[in-house]
């Protein structure tokens, strides 16, 4: 085989601060994000909540020091594939696609085509599928390949999930037997997985296997790591007024204080960089709960970013798609039957999963109270008279 690329998925995040405002215009600009019951109300309403929020943002961004260090371990992990490819006989070319900063989806492609490629492995750095994160790269790539006649020509590979990759399950049990020797007794470590959460509708209405995925990656990594300790899956990052997956990582936490667990081991099981929810949430965030709980040794297994033993799994999957019969958007066969690559089509409030934490809280509350205000006739902003 000639020359094969590998296109990585993931979020993006400000490189700076003075990034902040506009990655939050990008950010609330996708419907998918906030969705509204007109579409010419999207942008004047992303610019809304970017303004007045992004002096706030840039605040949490200082607390892990100044902007989101997504982009360089993305780029990071993008070299080390290469270069582990290339060590395996494989003349390949990684490309990072990210959906709301820079190096944009837009930018990768036009690399690819540039490269002239014999195939091409389409790979989200999520092992978990849901239609909220690779479902919706997914998407853009699908539109993005229907107006291009050269890109067609291309043949690639979509790989949807790859949770139960062995050399990634080991690399998590690696890391967690790191931390828990750090333990006096490691034996007593309660290990806390906490994974992204998704709207329940996501899984009950749309058929979003994440759940399910979640569950059972879960439980192959307690394989894996062969440990006697107890261990709880929870979810963390839930928006907005509508149920989420349960139970949620705050309320499990307080949960373990109250039933006496002094050491806790924090596993981000759903996250393979370091970036704003492990680094503000669950580091400071729920820190400060765990200790206000009564729970004495918080720890935190780290990223997984280019760890040897994961960059291994990431040419594992690439090499096993190489060797698959190629695979377009279309033909991603989910685990249920009945799933909806996106949710429902009709308007309902909400917001999806793929907001930072912080910036979803504070971008559901100014939206509401807008909208409360907008009816009303009453409040702080006809006060000063700017309604």
């Amino acid at each position: 085989m000639g020359r094969v690329g590998v296109l990585l998925l993931n979020l993006g995040g400000p490189d700076e601060l003075e990034d902040v405002r506009p990655f939050l215009y990008n950010l609330f600009s996708d419907p998918e994000i906030i969705r509204l019951p007109v579409s010419w109300l999207q942008k004047p309403l992303a610019w809304l909540i970017s303004t007045a929020r992004s002096r706030k943002s840039q605040e949490n961004y200082k607390q892990i020091g100044g902007g989101s260090p997504l982009r360089r371990i993305t780029e990071e992990q993008a070299r080390a594939l290469k270069q582990q490819l290339e060590a395996e006989g494989q003349d390949a070319r990684v490309y990072v696609g990210m959906r709301y900063w820079h190096p944009f989806t837009e930018e990768a492609v036009v690399r690819i085509k540039r490269d002239q490629l014999e195939k091409l492995v389409i790979l989200p750095l999520y092992p978990h599928f849901s239609i909220s994160t690779s479902g919706s790269s997914f998407r853009i790539l699908e539109r993005i390949w229907q107006k291009d006649p050269a890109l067609q020509k291309i043949p690639y590979t979509v790989i949807p999930s790859w949770y139960d990759e062995p050399a990634y399950l080991q690399a998590m049990a690696n890391l967690i037997a790191q931390e828990l020797d750090k333990f006096s007794q490691p034996e007593q470590v309660h290990i806390f997985f906490s994974a992204h959460g998704v709207p329940l509708s996501y899984v009950e209405e749309a058929g979003d296997p994440y759940q399910y995925e979640i569950e059972e990656c879960t439980r192959l990594i307690m394989e894996t790591l062969n440990r006697p300790n107890d261990h709880t899956l929870a979810y963390q990052s839930r928006v907005g007024p509508v149920e989420w997956l349960k139970p949620y990582t705050e309320e499990a936490i307080e949960n373990l204080g109250k039933q006496g667990v002094k050491d806790l081991l924090v596993v981000p099981i759903s996250f393979v960089s370091e970036h704003i929810e492990t680094l503000q949430e669950i580091d400071i965030e729920y820190r400060e709960l765990a200790e206000a709980s009564g729970i004495e040794n918080f720890h935190r297994v780290p990223a997984l970013n280019t760890d040897a033993t994961f960059i291994q799994a990431l040419t594992n999957c690439v090499e096993n798609a190489l060797e698959s019969p190629d695979r377009g958007f279309a033909e991603v066969t989910p685990l249920k039957k009945n799933l909806k690559m996106y949710p429902q089509e009709r308007w309902e409030w909400g917001m999806t999963t793929t907001a930072e934490v912080w910036n979803g809280r504070l971008a559901m509350l100014g939206f509401v109270a807008l909208m409360i205000e907008l009816i009303s006739g009453a409040g702080p902003l006809h006060f000063v008279g700017l309604l």
